[in-house]
């Protein structure tokens, strides 16, 4: 498949006022690509705009909540006019993050993370799309998660819409084959991004934040956000069908697809050794509330995460 130069070209990052998105953003702008964000916090995109200004100036920083109906049609909208072109590439990677067990989630938790992950790229795409299947040509990159094909304990909501963006997203190269737009599916392990400053805790809230945001932040388990983006928007332009980040998140696809049970038994072994709900259960605690109420040794597993925060503009890193 021939390679495309983003250079003079549009796109549409969403969830790119701070973490992947925003380092996704700019390597788009370092390669001269027009580059319009989107996000729901007014402050953060200001500081992602400020960011991007450095890099180009065809920016666009949008305002927006990407789970109201028609939000994704008009989003879309203005950023192809405030861009003064047509997007040529739209990167679905919004997403919303909550751990905590089964126990002390409800139904809204999975509603929230549906909509966000699965229904706004839906609408989005169908926005776009259109107008490249007329020009013959574009590219959509649908940002899911080693979340999806491995069912990881504790983050059950997460998992259920990532797993419906990936199938999306496959489903979605098959039926525009032929056409000249090229869907990427990208599949990422865990990243230092200082996600787990943004994620939102259910159950025993602080010891939830603990496992997590130590896990996000160990090299071993985690990988480069920066190095991250970079290969996400190298498979874009070279029209890759998938792209799966860190050795880790290979070898758990693998033993997820060759030994099903097997796999399953060890994650919920794992999952048993996480914490339960507790006797009162918190719910939807934000990651810096349950941060503030943990011991002296999280803060120096999270690090690394946090320090990747800090550049990644999370909030509270």
């Amino acid at each position: 498949m021939q390679r495309v130069d983003f250079a003079g070209k549009a796109a549409l990052v969403t969830g790119g006022s701070r973490g992947l998105g925003l380092l996704i953003a700019e390597e788009l702008a370092r390669r001269g690509c027009r580059v319009a964000v989107c996000a729901r916090d007014g402050s953060e995109l200001a500081f992602a705009e400020r960011r991007l200004a450095r890099l180009t100036d065809r920016r666009a920083a949008l305002e927006c909540d990407l789970t109201q109906p028609g939000a994704g049609r008009a989003v879309a909208a203005e950023a192809a006019e405030r861009l003064g072109r047509p997007l040529d590439l739209l990167v679905n990677n919004a997403g919303v993050i909550q751990v905590g067990p089964l126990a002390a989630l409800e139904q809204d938790d999975f509603r929230r993370s549906w909509d966000t992950m699965v229904a706004a790229p839906v609408e989005l795409v169908l926005a776009v799309l259109p107008g490249m299947r007329e020009r013959g040509g574009g590219s959509v990159v649908n940002i899911a998660s080693i979340g999806g094909p491995v069912p990881a304990p504790h983050l059950l909501p997460y998992v259920t819409a990532k797993a419906g963006l990936a199938a999306f997203s496959r489903g979605l190269r098959v039926e525009l084959a032929g056409s000249g737009v090229r869907v990427t599916t990208v599949v990422p392990g865990l990243m230092r991004t200082g996600s787990h400053r943004a994620a939102r805790f259910s159950g025993q809230a602080p010891r939830e934040y603990a496992w997590f945001g130590a896990a996000a932040s160990t090299p071993l388990l985690s990988t480069d956000a920066g190095r991250a983006a970079r290969r996400i928007v190298r498979a874009a332009e070279a029209g890759r069908a998938e792209l799966v980040l860190t050795p880790a998140a290979k070898l758990a696809v693998r033993l997820q697809g060759v030994a099903p049970a097997t796999f399953g038994a060890l994650l919920g072994a794992a999952g048993r050794l996480l914490p339960g709900p507790g006797r009162v259960a918190e719910h939807d605690l934000s990651g810096q509330a349950a941060a503030g109420r943990t011991g002296r040794l999280v803060p120096v597993l999270t690090a690394l995460g946090d320090r990747a925060g800090r550049n990644a503009n999370e909030p509270g890193s």
